[in-house]
């Protein structure tokens, strides 16, 4: 399960995705926008500055904008910064493997085998998912749901 932390975070890269050519937004603005609460936005979207998937300008007209167009930043990058790994056992982590102390033969751990697989699929979906994706999927949401209300009497 995510955190709220990554999920306030990916809101917040969504609306700056939905607002990619408007330039820099306020971070009273998008909190607002988006219901996050101000103190903690701040911190999310400077660990995202942090690790180069924002950029911030100062001053009059400043405020938080994508480093890259929302077809370079995936959710799986996104979610690294805020979470760490995602893998949910540290023996199939690819950046950050650690050995489990519990267990006598790695390459037979019935448990790694699994979780190596949950791991790969986790990472194949978020590292393929870019924020441009999922405007596009917000958008076919929303022509679905408005076909559907078409049809009620």
């Amino acid at each position: 399960m995510i955190s709220k932390k990554t999920k306030y975070g990916l809101k917040a890269l969504i609306y700056l995705a939905r607002h990619y050519e408007q330039g820099p937004i306020l971070i009273a603005d998008l909190a607002h926008d988006e219901r996050i609460p101000k103190k903690f936005l701040e911190a999310i979207l400077l660990a995202l500055k942090n690790n180069g998937i924002l950029h911030s300008k100062k001053g009059k007209g400043g405020g938080y904008y994508l480093g890259r167009h929302p077809k370079n930043i995936t959710f799986g990058q996104a979610i690294r910064v805020m979470e760490g790994p995602l893998a949910p056992v540290p023996c199939v982590s690819e950046m950050s493997y650690a050995t489990c102390s519990e267990c006598d033969n790695e390459l037979a751990c019935g448990i790694r085998i699994v979780m190596k697989d949950v791991r790969d699929a986790m990472a194949q979906i978020l590292d393929g998912t870019s924020l441009q994706d999922v405007l596009e999927r917000i958008e076919h949401a929303k022509e679905a749901e408005k076909g559907i209300l078409n049809f009620c009497i």
